[in-house]
């Protein structure tokens, strides 16, 4: 097998508008969660009136015609890929070896939405021509692969919360291919809108803590009642490790494996006893070369729910056996609250850097952790030690999607 390495990570979250800004602050115990300033929020008299949105807006990065012709997912989306761009050297790769794999769970929803409105309102003359070209779900995508010139594949994944998880897998398998020298893989979610807001809320999945945003999202806690929405995205650039080298590029970290399963359960719930996110964990371990002992921290998909976090639990349970409570745990959507489509791209590179940095970053507002969940927990910086190192990251999505993908520390 040939080994597949990172060279090149990119963000924009709700924690910073930048991989490092959002690693820095994600150290620091920041949490993204605020309340939403817009009208609507009493207008529509949604119940639950915070989100962890983006800490810098696109339009304070993009040119005023980029945020005119896209959708804000895939201004989120062409801001974290040109950032992981550059940071990969800017690669001179012939455009025909350039392939972008990229995710979203809902797609230009705001886009969409805000063209019904102006539909009802001003008449089907009004409707902007760009709507489609601006909703449809592979418009990050395309977006990154023409600002790239990437000519291999712009290929998009749509599989809820495990998308971003699974562009990054899908990523890992051109490279085996050899379709591409180059790929730029992530995720992208932009639905913080009063629609998804109160759908969430109707189906009882959102934290309702409206009186203490920066403490909604509780991964593990006893006192957990569902998940913050997020937004922003997140972008990886992937290639073997003969042609990093051969161009002098820095590396991360090695991609080791990544597995995609489905639970065929439930449409909307996690299957109790993990069966399906368990085989997603060993598929990924496999194709890694390695075995459930070899693991050494864990970014757990964790989302805050009651069900959710303790199903994860069953999971890595079934895999890790009795040593399950001995693996550093880090569950950081306590700090930038769920980005959906976008969660699984964030959080591969928050796994990235706790091994670049041989540092498990910290969950917060764990105060009373759940007796049923009795993992090892990481609630403040923690090193990971010297010797070589493995990590998971985990993704779970509606629908039954689950999707790991493995990394394992790079040293020269």
């Amino acid at each position: 097998m040939t080994t597949i390495v990172v060279t090149g990570i990119g963000a924009t979250s709700p924690i910073g508008g930048t991989t490092r800004d959002s690693w820095s602050a994600l150290l620091a115990g920041a949490s993204g969660a605020r309340p939403i300033e817009e009208e609507w929020i009493e207008k529509y008299e949604i119940p639950v009136t915070f989100a962890a949105q983006a800490l810098v807006r696109p339009e304070e990065v993009l040119e005023r015609q980029e945020v005119k012709r896209l959708d804000p997912s895939s201004q989120f989306a062409l801001i974290a890929a040109r950032e992981a761009w550059a940071d990969a050297g800017s690669p001179e790769v012939a455009p025909e070896r350039i392939l972008v794999d990229y995710a979203t769970g809902i797609g230009g929803l705001w886009t969409l939405l805000d063209a019904w409105d102006t539909l009802r309102e001003k008449g089907p003359r009004r409707v902007l021509p760009m709507t489609i070209p601006m909703l449809m779900p592979n418009a990050a995508a395309a977006a990154i692969s023409m600002h790239l010139g990437a000519r291999a594949g712009a290929r998009s994944v749509v599989s809820a919360c495990a998308s971003g998880t699974e562009s990054i897998a899908n990523a890992y398998e051109h490279l085996q291919l050899g379709l591409a020298d180059v790929v730029v893989a992530g995720g992208t979610e932009a639905v913080v809108h009063p629609l998804p807001i109160a759908a969430f809320a109707s189906m009882q999945a959102l934290s309702k803590r409206n009186d203490d945003p920066a403490a909604a999202s509780r991964p593990y806690d006893v006192d957990r009642d569902g998940f913050v929405l997020g937004e922003g995205a997140a972008a990886l650039v992937l290639e073997t490790k003969e042609h990093a080298l051969a161009r002098g590029a820095r590396i991360y970290a090695e991609l080791a494996g990544g597995s995609v399963t489905s639970d065929s359960y439930h449409i909307t719930a996690p299957d109790p006893e993990g069966s399906g996110a368990a085989r997603a964990v060993i598929a990924a371990l496999e194709q890694a070369g390695a075995t459930a002992d070899d693991v050494t921290h864990i970014n757990a998909h964790a989302t805050s729910t009651p069900v959710g976090d303790v199903a994860e639990f069953e999971a890595l349970k079934r895999v890790f056996g009795d040593r399950v409570g001995e693996i550093p745990v880090s569950a950081t959507k306590a700090s930038t609250g769920h980005l959906l489509g976008g969660t699984g791209a964030l959080e591969a590179i928050f796994t990235i850097l706790a091994l670049h940095e041989r540092t498990a970053p910290p969950t917060i507002n764990l105060d009373n952790q759940d007796e049923r969940i009795p993992l090892d927990v990481v609630t403040s910086p923690r090193a990971l030690g010297d010797g070589p190192q493995l990590a998971i990251s985990n993704s779970f999505g509606f629908g039954g999607h689950n999707s790991v993908v493995a990394f394992r520390s790079y040293d020269d």
